[in-house]
C-alpha cells in the first residue's frame, strides 16, 4: 500500500495532464454514444436498469443491435468511471496545495453515480423527453467541469487580474447567456422532434414533449446566431487589440461548423448522422467557450 501511495503524483505532472485530457475527451465521447443510442432508436435496447435485461447485466443475442448499442453506452460509463477514479487519486496527495483540483475531480466522481441513476430513471420512465434532456444537460455541465480541470492542470488557479477590458469581459458574459439559452432551447427542440429514442413498439411510442418542433427550430436558431455574432465581435476586437484570442478563434470555428451542420440537418429532414454530429459539436462548443473565459484571467502567482 505504501508503495502505491508513493507512486501517486505528489504534484501536477504528465500523468495528471493526460488523465485530465482523458476526462474531457470521454465526457464528450459519452455525449456521442448517448446520441447514438437515441438516434438509432436503442433507448430501450436494455429495457431494465441497472441490469440490461432480467437476469443479465449484459445484452443478449435476442436483443439485437439495439441491445448492443445501449449496453455499449453503459459500458463507456464504466470506462469514464475508471478515468474519474484515477483523476481523483492523482490529485489526492497534494490536495492541500491544490484544493481546486481536488474539488473538481471529486465533483466529477460524484457525477458518475448521479448520471447512472438519472440514466436509470430515463429507462424506467420510458424515455421521458424531459428526463432525457436533463441527462444531456448534466453531461454538458460535466464537459465544462472537465475543461476547467484541463485548464487548471496547465495554468493553475485563476487570479483576479483581467487580461481583457471590463467591457470585453461583460460581452463574454452576455455570450455565455446566449450559449445557455441555445443549449436549453436545443434540448427542448430535440424533445419535440422525431428522434424519440425507441421505435420498438408502434402502439406505445416513446413520448414527446408536445411542443411544435418546426417553431422550436426557428427559436433555437435565434440565440445561436446571437452567440455567433457576439463571438465574431470578441474575435475581431481580440485581433485588433492584441487580447487573448486563441480560444475565441477556436470557439468561432466550432460555431461555424455547428451552424453549417444545423442548417444542413434542418433542410435534409434531421438525418441521424448529422443530428449526432450536432450533439457532439455542442459539447465541443461548451468546452471551447469555457476555455475562452478562462483565458481572460491571469493565473495566480
Amino acid at each position: 500500500m505504501k508503495a502505491v501511495v508513493q507512486w501517486l503524483p505528489a504534484a501536477v505532472d504528465r500523468r495528471v495532464r493526460v488523465i485530465a485530457w482523458l476526462s474531457l475527451i470521454f465526457q464528450i465521447a459519452l455525449i456521442g454514444t448517448g446520441g447514438a443510442v437515441r438516434l438509432t432508436a436503442s433507448g430501450l435496447g436494455c429495457p431494465t436498469w441497472p441490469q440490461c435485461t432480467e437476469g443479465s447485466f449484459v445484452s443478449t443475442p435476442e436483443m439485437g443491435i439495439h441491445g448492443v448499442i445501449e449496453f455499449g453506452n453503459r459500458l463507456l460509463t464504466f470506462v469514464l468511471a475508471a478515468i474519474t477514479i484515477l483523476a481523483f487519486l492523482f490529485v489526492i496527495r497534494y490536495r492541500k496545495e491544490r484544493p481546486d483540483l481536488f474539488r473538481l475531480t471529486l465533483l466529477q466522481g460524484l457525477s458518475i453515480p448521479f448520471q447512472a441513476v438519472l440514466g436509470g430513471i430515463t429507462v424506467l420512465t420510458g424515455l421521458n423527453p424531459y428526463v432525457v434532456g436533463a441527462h444531456f444537460a448534466v453531461s454538458m455541465v460535466l464537459v465544462v467541469v472537465t475543461t476547467v480541470l484541463v485548464w487548471r492542470v496547465y495554468h493553475g488557479r485563476a487570479g483576479t487580474e483581467l487580461l481583457v477590458p471590463r467591457w470585453y469581459r461583460a460581452v463574454t458574459h452576455v455570450t455565455a447567456a446566449a450559449v445557455l439559452v441555445t443549449v436549453v432551447v436545443g434540448i427542448l427542440t430535440t424533445g419535440s422532434g422525431p428522434h424519440a429514442g425507441d421505435n420498438s413498439n408502434p402502439d406505445r411510442p416513446a413520448p414527446r414533449n408536445g411542443l411544435d418542433p418546426e417553431l422550436l427550430q426557428h427559436v433555437h436558431s435565434w440565440p445561436a446566431y446571437a452567440t455567433f455574432g457576439l463571438t465574431v465581435l470578441l474575435v475581431v476586437v481580440a485581433l485588433r487589440q492584441g487580447l487573448p484570442r486563441r480560444w475565441a478563434v477556436v470557439l468561432l470555428a466550432v460555431e461555424l461548423a455547428q451552424i453549417a451542420v444545423g442548417l444542413t440537418q434542418a433542410r435534409l429532414g434531421l438525418p441521424e448522422v448529422l443530428v449526432g454530429i450536432h450533439m457532439v459539436l455542442a459539447g465541443a462548443l461548451l468546452a471551447a467557450f469555457a476555455a475562452t473565459m478562462l483565458s481572460q484571467r491571469a493565473p495566480r502567482a
